[in-house]
């Protein structure tokens, strides 16, 4: 993998950890009021999973390739 696909992959997992990040000061904030919308919630979460899942991916790109 060359430097560009490289750094375009960082820069999309930047990306992607800033969203997550984000996604947990929303997730503090609606729990802390009463009541809060559970389905809202529950879409919240799915969303952070889905981002964590994807910053995953992006990093074992990253990784090269061991032959065993």
């Amino acid at each position: 993998m060359d430097d560009p696909e490289l750094e375009e992959i960082r820069r999309k997992i930047a990306e992607l950890k800033i969203e997550h990040r984000d996604l947990d000061d929303v997730i503090a904030r609606l729990t802390e009021r009463q009541p809060f919308d559970q389905i809202q919630l529950q879409r919240l979460k799915k969303r952070k999973l889905l981002l964590k899942d994807q910053i995953s991916q992006l990093e074992s790109q990253m990784l090269p390739d061991i032959i065993a």
